[in-house]
């Protein structure tokens, strides 16, 4: 009996690994095609068509961004080594947008379904924090998480839980744990940050690259 619940637990645990690989190469084609398509357009010089490219480029970019582990940020960086620095403030702004959706779509998500969620792909252990904290306000939440996250890394990241949104954000290959649109949904599912905090830790954590970018171009 225990050795046919590991089982399930174990196949359900590979179809979400497989819906996430396929998620994320479905982005990886369409980012891969939005790149080929830079190279063919440089060769044209129109006007109306870089205008129009870019259009589509920032609103295809801006939606890969918001979808868990969908490779985004490729999009964007292409976008810079095409366009030049003077496309990395629309770059920024479509960034930001990007990062708002998933974090509103975290906060609506009730932890009813994440714990289930969990509960299905044998999590059981997060399961169970999870409906504790459910009933907990954001400052019950916090104060429940600190004294009982057993390492010493937990507490720090907990309680200066912005700044750590703000690395999670940065480090290269973040797409491990969901890319920025997972990073933004997660932050909206723990209901420890406020939405202007959010939005203000956010318009900063995407700022460096472009403003680098900008400044070294000059």
């Amino acid at each position: 009996m225990l050795k046919r619940k590991n089982n399930i637990r174990w196949m359900r645990l590979a179809s979400v690994g497989c819906a996430l690989l396929t998620v994320y190469f479905v982005g990886r084609f369409i980012a891969d095609s939005i790149v080929q398509e830079f190279d063919m357009v440089m060769h044209v010089r129109s006007e109306p068509t870089f205008h129009r490219l870019i259009m589509t480029a920032s609103a295809i970019y801006t939606v890969l961004m918001a979808i868990p582990f969908m490779p985004g940020a490729e999009v964007g960086i292409s976008m810079i080594l095409v366009f030049g620095s003077k496309i990395c403030f629309l770059v920024y702004v479509c960034t930001v947008t990007a990062l708002i959706p998933p974090y509103f779509v975290g906060r609506l998500v009730s932890e009813k379904c994440c714990a289930r969620f969990f509960g299905f792909i044998g999590l059981t252990k997060a399961q169970k924090l999870i409906e504790k904290i459910a009933p907990l306000s954001p400052n019950q939440r916090l104060h429940f998480l600190l004294e009982n996250t057993p390492s010493r890394v937990g507490p720090f990241m907990i309680q200066h839980r912005y700044f750590a949104l703000f690395l999670l954000l940065n480090v290269p290959g973040n797409i491990v744990i969901g890319g920025g649109g997972g990073i933004a949904m997660l932050a909206g599912l723990t209901g420890l940050y406020s939405p202007l905090a959010y939005l203000f830790t956010v318009a900063v954590a995407v700022m460096p690259v472009p403003l680098i970018i900008s400044l070294t171009d000059l």
